[in-house]
């Protein structure tokens, strides 16, 4: 597929903006944590681009592979924490947000888990990831070459 528009040269101000949310959730949560979410809801999402660069991101901070492929199927997996799992739970709810708002059970779980500040800084971070999914998958970014 060819890219249709590059909108961070054409609407760089509104880039700009969500990016600066990206910078925000990168301080503010834990690295590891978040490369899980935001695999989780770019797989969700169907995004190729952005599960591309979130596998390649945490596997080249040093996360296990088979956590990484995992990530896909971490309901059935050993591999995850409950504190991960509460955050992955978060992520399906608020990426799916369409099939009936996020759960009482999966916000009840989050909130329990990480307190009311960390899961407003989760939504924040699965939903920028969502916008950046939705960009990518309408202007079908260009994947960045491989290296073998």
């Amino acid at each position: 597929m060819t890219q249709r528009i590059d909108m961070a040269s054409v609407i760089p101000d509104a880039y700009k903006a969500v990016f600066a949310l990206e910078q925000h959730v990168r301080s503010a949560l834990d690295a590891s944590l978040l490369h899980l979410v935001k695999l989780r809801a770019s797989i969700i999402n169907g995004c190729a681009f952005c599960v591309d660069m979130h596998s390649t991101e945490a596997l080249g901070d040093g996360e296990d592979v088979r956590r990484v492929m995992a990530v896909a199927a971490w309901v059935e997996s050993p591999f995850f924490t409950d504190r991960e799992r509460a955050a992955l739970a978060l992520t399906d709810a608020v990426t799916n947000i369409g099939d009936g708002g996020v759960d009482d059970m999966a916000w009840a779980d989050a909130v329990n888990t990480f307190g009311d500040e960390q899961v407003s800084e989760l939504v924040v971070a699965i939903a920028t990831n969502n916008v950046l999914n939705r960009l990518a998958i309408s202007t079908r970014a260009d994947q960045p070459p491989h290296d073998r």
